[in-house]
């Protein structure tokens, strides 16, 4: 018999992979008290990808946002995530402000840190480490799992002894963003990570984008892991992660222990679907195991971002063959792991491909940024001619003539013309005029009117199908105007 753990995932990775980010604090915060106090070890919540959402698409102040979230949740451990080398789109962030970037998560109340590096930089990774160690934070050091020829066991097992050598990391994180993680793999790799994790617990977080993750979590237990991922049911499965409810069930079933009050898992599963439907997000879904998904291996939310680039040039009929592509694109690069950026760099390069009928004709910067060693050394070599190609694009010259530069921290107050570091983070994420929205739409807004009921459903349907650019329904308790 073994005691799990689980970490909560509905406020972030959950929301990321079906709502796109887009949860406002006031959807959750009706809810956020009860997650507190349902049991989980820690509960993930921010991340640089979430502020600049809430920014762009909700203008919220994300950094008042964090702190309505964090306030609610005293009980639990907000976890942070972080890219080691970036927290600003899809580039290269100087140290100077990832340290910021990092202090500032623990001002605001986060006191557990992801941290990782799809390449594995981890000179980065221990330097991030120590920093959220000034505030007394966990730290897990996380290796991103992808499935290629040159991913062997001897490879991860070598992150893991890099990681767990570091004092201030304190869990090994393994993370398998495209759900492919089996029993068979697993009985070899997981064991080759725990010999060298100097005892440190590892946490196990799964994708169920081909619906294996749940059996994966189980067979996990059975080799040692402690630690699982999971998000309220709605907010769970497809490209999210396993449920919460299916795991306590399924611990309790093979005979194991753990702390979640399994009671208080309904009211926030009934919210989290009204808030969901009422926004016209995705709740409660499921894959089919898909034999190309094992072979591109593409995060469930970087999905639906191929999906709208094709059917912006009207190529959804298509989306097969940027898959099958993104496959290709992601072996001639050297196998990176399919986790930001590189899921977007092979995913875009591969879209373009296929839209301008000629592989790598337009090469995005970051494609030349990833070749000229910018992020890293690449996992295996890339493609001779491919790297030819790419070097060999108008801009390449220009882009491997300017690597990433590293401004110490006072330079980046002038540089951004602010002594204020929240405020300096936001001006890197986002554009003036952004956040001039985002400061004149006022105060977060502390609830979510859950505008759910049979007659605004059959307004949705109407507005997916009317052609007029009038229409007018009138009924006695209903009175509706659509104009186009």
């Amino acid at each position: 018999m073994a005691h799990i753990e689980f970490l909560d995932e509905t406020l972030r990775d959950g929301q990321q992979s079906l709502w796109g980010m887009q949860m406002r604090a006031g959807m959750a915060l009706p809810m956020t008290p009860t997650l507190d106090k349902s049991g989980f070890r820690v509960i993930d919540l921010a991340g640089s990808s979430m502020f600049e959402v809430q920014i762009r698409v909700n203008s919220e102040n994300p950094w008042e946002s964090l702190d309505l979230l964090t306030e609610s949740m005293p009980n639990t451990p907000i976890r942070g995530g972080m890219r080691a080398n970036a927290s600003v789109t899809f580039g290269v962030t100087p140290d100077a402000m990832m340290d910021m970037w990092m202090r500032q998560l623990n001002v605001h109340g986060c006191r557990s840190f992801w941290i990782y590096d799809v390449l594995f930089n981890i000179d980065k990774m221990h330097r991030l480490a120590k920093v959220a160690k000034e505030f007394g934070s966990e730290v897990a050091g996380s290796i991103m799992f992808t499935s290629s020829p040159v991913h062997t066991d001897e490879y991860y097992a070598d992150k893991a002894d890099k990681l767990s050598v570091c004092p201030d990391i304190d869990t090994i994180l393994l993370y398998d963003t495209a759900g492919v993680l089996d029993k068979e793999r697993m009985q070899t790799l997981i064991p080759a990570i725990q010999a060298n994790a100097r005892g440190k617990p590892i946490e196990f977080h799964s994708n169920n984008i081909l619906g294996m993750s749940g059996k994966a979590y189980c067979d996990a237990i059975e080799l040692g892991v402690r630690i699982l991922h999971t998000a309220s049911r709605p907010m769970a499965n497809g490209p999210s992660v396993p449920s919460t409810e299916i795991m306590t069930r399924n611990v309790e079933l093979l005979g194991h222990t753990h702390n979640i009050d399994t009671s208080m898992l309904p009211p926030v599963a009934e919210h989290f679907e009204k808030v969901g439907k009422a926004a016209g997000f995705l709740v409660n879904q499921h894959h089919e195991y898909d034999v190309l998904s094992a072979s591109h291996q593409i995060p469930g939310g970087m999905i639906g971002t191929l999906r709208a680039q094709m059917a912006k040039h009207n190529l959804s009929h298509r989306m097969d063959d940027v898959l099958m592509e993104t496959a290709k694109v992601r072996a001639e690069l050297g196998y990176p792991g399919m986790a930001t950026p590189f899921s977007q760099l092979v995913g875009i390069q591969a879209v373009l491909n296929i839209v301008n009928g000629e592989r790598y004709k337009i090469v995005p910067d970051e494609v030349i940024q990833y070749a000229a060693g910018f992020y890293g050394d690449p996992v295996a070599p890339i493609d001779e001619n491919i790297y030819d190609r790419i070097m060999s694009s108008p801009r390449a010259k220009k882009v491997a003539a300017n690597p990433p530069q590293q401004p110490t921290e006072e330079e980046l107050y002038k540089e951004y013309g602010t002594r204020d570091p929240d405020e300096l983070i936001l001006r890197a994420l986002m554009p003036e005029a952004d956040l001039k929205r985002m400061r004149e739409a006022g105060p977060v807004q502390r609830d979510y009117p859950m505008l759910s009921s049979p007659e605004l459903a059959e307004v949705g349907r109407l507005m997916k199908v009317a052609q007029a650019p009038l229409v007018q329904i009138e009924s006695q308790n209903l009175s509706v105007t659509l104009r186009k």
